[in-house]
């Protein structure tokens, strides 16, 4: 439950530091992927609610792991993973055809492929809203579970940056195009390609705004396919859920789990094998949390020390 927390006067040394920690986010940033409104922001909500109160510094602290993220991601933009080795094109689609490969009168299409050609105005809406939530419904539940289940926050969280942090080794390892990369390009490697809404334009058009095309123009790289983190968080939002006994909410997620699966396939942002690959990232990654903080060491160790500014 939210506890009252006395305000505590702010050190000259942490008023120094958090400065400092602005600073040069922002002049990084600036050098790496050139100035942009976000970053100001960003900093404005860290140093708002660090100093606003004492609940909302707990907060802001502990909700430091979400903007950690966001700022590697972001920065992954200054080095697109196709410098750093071949993009797997053809290999990946023949591998998807072949496993999940769909017969029809024309032959055998993957099931991007089928769904193209064969989508409905309820499955255009449906897909949409499914992949509205793959970020907000995480966010929502970490901030339910700070005021309720500190602890269960800190699992969570971490084991959010884990996933992150597996998925995009995997990228610079594997760089791979999505469905709608072949169905726009072929098999022909073109650097720098845009973000493309692929089958979301449809859920756009039928609500007469660019909800998606904003978002995947502020994408880091179009070749990080596999594994899809997209599916990999409502995995960890389910597990958290039923770890702390959620039992209603928990249905839900798990409903949108299973949208979000079906969503990037059907839009062709994702193959199956990116989605599965998505699945084995986030119980790998809410493995090594769990084991880590159930085991004496440096991780748990470390936990500890992080729960302590936050309770």
């Amino acid at each position: 439950m939210l506890k009252t927390v006395p305000a505590v006067p702010i050190a000259p040394r942490t008023f120094m530091v958090t400065t400092m920690i602005s600073v040069v986010y922002l002049l990084l940033s600036v050098w790496l992927v050139g100035f942009k409104v976000d970053q100001l922001v960003l900093i404005a909500i860290f140093n708002g609610l660090y100093y606003a109160s004492g609940i909302t510094r707990k907060f802001i602290t502990g909700f430091s792991i979400f903007m950690v993220y966001w700022i590697i991601f972001d920065y992954m933009k200054a080095f697109p993973n196709y410098t750093f080795r071949d993009v797997h094109i053809g290999e990946l689609y023949n591998t998807e055809k072949h496993l999940f490969g769909i017969t029809t009168a024309t032959g055998k299409v993957t099931p991007n492929e089928f769904f193209l050609q064969h989508h409905t105005m309820a499955g255009d809406l449906l897909s949409g809203l499914f992949y509205l939530c793959w970020v907000p419904v995480p966010l929502l539940f970490a901030s339910y579970l700070f005021f309720r289940n500190r602890p269960l926050f800190l699992r969570f969280a971490l084991a959010f940056f884990v996933v992150n942090m597996i998925g995009f080794v995997i990228y610079y390892i594997y760089p791979a195009a999505p469905p709608w990369y072949i169905q726009e390009h072929q098999f022909n490697f073109i650097a720098a390609t845009p973000g493309n809404t692929a089958g979301l334009k449809r859920f756009d058009e039928l609500v007469g705004a660019p909800v998606f095309q904003s978002l995947y123009a502020k994408g880091s790289n179009v070749f990080a396919a596999m594994p899809s983190l997209h599916s990999s968080y409502p995995v960890i939002v389910l597990f958290y859920g039923i770890k702390g006994r959620y039992r209603y909410i928990s249905i839900i997620f798990a409903v949108i789990m299973a949208g979000i699966w079906c969503s990037a396939v059907y839009t062709s942002h994702h193959y199956v094998l990116d989605v599965l690959a998505g699945i084995c990232c986030a119980i790998t990654g809410i493995t090594l949390v769990e084991r880590g903080v159930s085991r004496p060491g440096w991780f748990s160790r470390f936990v500890d020390s992080y729960l302590s500014k936050i309770i």
